[in-house]
């Protein structure tokens, strides 16, 4: 598809992709949109001005940008569904030393023995600075994510400031009162709100607002909540509601192709961050589909869709627990069950992206194989497109070539070894083919096809052992 000089807003690009950070904080879908909503109401109660509001609407949408920056640490030190994790911790007083330890008992190794389960506490108590560090790293990065796609540095600096609290108890930075920009208070006192809406309705809201009114919020910021606890209409309207009809008109952001590149960019790290396995996987997968549709002399347009479809391609997998993507023995059958839904958690997101609708079906048959053995839908060769083969060949190369929890890395003859029993059966010949030949090509092919070039960026697996 060709956009030309085509403006799409900004804004439904990103409450689009916004679904994907709501997955991977464990948030039901939806969470940063309506989050997004109600900081902008409250904004237009305070009168902030046009400027002011841009920001802060950018800084709503995407405050969570950072979230994968610690899925795998917290994973680890819990023994627990980092999803599980990230939601319930937002549903505690986790700034207090009680419900913060009682809350830690609940989550720790859910399925482990009394001794285990202890020993997971005691590791959490000893590691209270690399907590704080995981903390300021995840609000670190989602500030650098932010200005990557050109946004106002107030925007990256609410994001920042996310989780500080009014009273100095929050993190990571432990800044009290207006030390903590305004736009990060709203989003602190936004975020809670509509975690306890969703569950519990206005009541349920307001209580926990007011609870912590002095301690975790801007006593100003609840009072202006109070004053609009009477707009029934616009709470009513959360559920189906659209972030982008929030985003000051005279302010309107838009996408062109260049913004939509660093917005796969951005995303595409957001994914990797995910695991540590997995660092820098949708770079180079895309470095490897792109190098092999030019060596096949696709045009320019199909470069360009493969790149965004490559770095795209795994961003479902940030709905799958790093208990499992960093699981060091071989999945169940049921924990398989779930890497195998992936691909449909891609399409889904992408499908909702204006500007990358028609990635959806290349992203996500990353795994489908032309004898109709791959999943999630078991295309056969008939219904996979030359992108989609291509695709598939460079993200099973990328995962043989880079090391997993279960196993080191393959070298690159290796790997084309394992590969050639897949071909012509379940791998395109014509792409294995070009593979061979760009590995063929010089002592640096193989380095260049794994390494990472700034004008292509996109995990990959081997069949049923991979993921």
């Amino acid at each position: 598809m060709s956009l030309g000089a085509l403006q799409i807003r900004l804004s439904r690009v990103v409450g689009a992709l916004s679904y994907a950070l709501d997955v991977t904080e464990g948030e039901p879908p939806g969470h940063a949109v309506r989050s997004c909503m109600i900081g902008m109401r409250l904004a237009q109660h305070l009168e902030l001005g046009v400027a002011t509001r841009s920001r802060l609407f950018y800084a709503l949408l995407l405050k969570d940008a950072g979230c994968s920056a610690n899925s795998a640490k917290m994973a680890a030190l819990f023994g627990a569904d980092d999803h599980v994790v990230k939601r319930t911790s937002k549903r505690v007083d986790w700034s207090g030393r009680l419900p913060a330890f009682l809350w830690s008992v609940r989550m720790v190794a859910p399925r482990g023995s009394l001794g285990a389960r202890l020993e997971r506490l005691l590791a959490i108590k000893a590691e209270g600075e690399v907590t704080r560090a995981l903390m300021q790293a995840r609000c670190d990065r989602g500030a650098e994510i932010a200005l990557m796609l050109g946004l106002e540095v107030d925007t990256a600096e609410a994001i920042r400031a996310l989780d500080e609290h009014w009273d100095g108890g929050g993190q990571p930075r432990g800044l009290r009162g207006e030390e903590i920009p305004l736009l990060g208070r709203i989003l602190c006192l936004a975020q809670t709100v509509e975690i306890f809406h969703a569950a519990g309705g206005l009541r349920a809201a307001w209580a926990v607002a007011r609870r912590r009114r002095g301690r975790w919020f801007d006593p100003a910021l609840v009072d202006a909540l109070e004053a609009l606890r009477g707009d029934a209409a616009f709470w009513a309207s959360l559920p189906n509601g659209d972030a982008s009809t929030w985003e000051p008109e005279d302010r309107l952001l838009t996408a062109d192709n260049a913004r939509l590149d660093r917005i796969a960019d951005a995303f595409a790290g957001i994914v990797d961050a995910k695991s540590p396995w997995t660092y820098r996987h949708s770079d180079r997968a895309c470095v490897i589909v792109m190098s092999l549709a030019t060596e096949l002399g696709a045009d320019a347009a199909t470069l360009r869709d493969l790149r965004r479809g490559a770095l795209l391609h795994d961003v479902g997998k940030l709905a799958i627990s790093n208990r499992i993507l960093d699981k060091p023995t071989r999945l169940t059958e049921a924990e398989f069950a779930l890497v195998r839904e992936h691909p449909v958690v891609t399409e889904r997101i992408l499908e909702r992206v204006p500007g990358c609708e028609h990635l959806a079906p290349v992203a996500s048959s990353h795994h489908e194989r032309l004898d109709g053995s791959g999943y999630p839908r078991g295309l056969p060769a008939s219904q996979l497109t030359m992108p989609m083969r291509l695709l598939a060949v460079a993200d099973v190369y990328e995962a043989l070539t880079s090391p997993r929890p279960y196993r080191p890395a393959r070298s690159s003859d290796d790997a084309l070894a394992i590969m050639r029993t897949d071909v012509p059966a379940r791998l395109d010949g014509e792409a294995f083919t070009a593979l061979e030949r760009l590995l063929a090509a010089g002592a640096d092919a193989p380095q260049v096809l794994r390494g990472r070039l700034d004008v292509h960026r996109a995990e990959a697996v081997l069949d049923p052992e991979a993921r």
